[in-house]
């Protein structure tokens, strides 16, 4: 069969001749439609995400829409023992799968479950989040930051402050359901300001950033709590500006404040799973939506190596 193979962790997918996977007890393999190529795939193919063992060759790809023998689409998330999904074949483990409806389009689940699936756990698993509760979404321009955007109001928040930096991007956060937008561009004290005032007294944080914009929100949010008894939990889900903060210590003392993270390992696949039928219901109903851009297998090392464009997921198409 053909896949991406990672043959380098110095270089990109090279469209190749490679092994077709072997199920194995409770698997099967499926013809493979569509898999996105979002953030932590890109980080596994260069080798930096931090599950990665090192071992080459590798095919990327960590989920997807396949087709099984008897021709039903499903929608499945990858074993990390298993070979990736970006390959005409795949294997994949149906306790880790989802069937689709027949009106589901492969290219925009396989675009929109992933990134959608970072805050749809995060609240559902993580947070103690209930409808009626208020969320900051710190990163709110690029793609999973936008999808975070509509799963925070579709789950039942009444307030939904959207942070980010694209100013084109986030004057339409508010037809996604986003109740308040602050730009994190300008003088970094006004930027503070602007963010602590309008969300001091959220109940969760979706934090896509980390670094320099989070050591900067932290204590601008925390200020300007009403009442800095109120739990808050910051989840940390994403590092778009950073793997690192400096966190001086006054911060954990002075509000009720939880920080915790969100994806593989604190979330088991058990769980993470659990959620998919529902997300793919509120997908399939429309009420998520994501800018996908198909591009070909045989094409995929010039996708790899093309500027991620914000909002925007590439999905490649067997």
């Amino acid at each position: 069969m053909h896949a991406a193979v990672v043959s380098s962790f110095d270089r990109p997918p090279r469209y190749e001749e490679h092994p077709a996977p072997v199920p194995g007890d409770g698997e099967e393999l499926v013809t493979m439609l569509a898999a996105g190529l979002h953030p932590r795939v890109r980080s596994g193919a260069d080798g930096s995400h931090y599950t990665s063992r090192g071992a080459l060759p590798m095919v990327p790809g960590v989920d997807g829409v396949g087709r099984l023998a008897d021709g039903r689409h499903v929608y499945f998330v990858a074993d990390d023992s298993a070979g990736g999904t970006m390959a005409e074949q795949a294997v994949v483990d149906l306790r880790r799968s989802v069937p689709l409806p027949d009106e589901a389009d492969p290219v925009v689940v396989a675009a929109a479950m992933n990134p959608a699936m970072s805050s749809w756990v995060a609240l559902r698993r993580r947070a103690g989040f209930r409808a009626g509760q208020s969320v900051l979404v710190l990163g709110a321009t690029g793609s999973a930051g936008r999808m975070a955007v509509q799963v925070a109001r579709h789950l039942g928040a009444a307030r939904v402050v959207a942070a980010g930096r694209d100013a084109e991007r986030l004057a339409l956060l508010p037809g996604l359901g986003a109740t308040e937008v602050v730009s994190l561009v300008g003088d970094p004290a006004e930027v503070a300001e602007r963010l602590g005032a309008a969300a001091g007294d959220v109940d969760v944080v979706l934090d896509y950033t980390w670094g320099a914009p989070t050591e900067a929100a932290l204590p601008a949010v925390l200020t300007h709590r009403t009442d800095r008894g109120a739990p808050l939990d910051w989840i940390q889900i994403g590092s778009t500006a950073g793997a690192d903060i400096t966190l001086p210590s006054y911060v954990l003392r002075a509000a009720n404040l939880r920080i915790l993270g969100s994806g593989q390992g604190s979330v088991t696949a058990a769980g993470i799973v659990a959620e998919l039928p529902a997300l793919v219901d509120a997908l399939v109903a429309g009420a998520l939506t994501v800018e996908a851009e198909p591009v070909p297998l045989e094409h995929v090392e010039a996708a790899f190596t093309a500027p991620a464009e914000g909002a925007r997921r590439v999905v490649v198409t067997m």
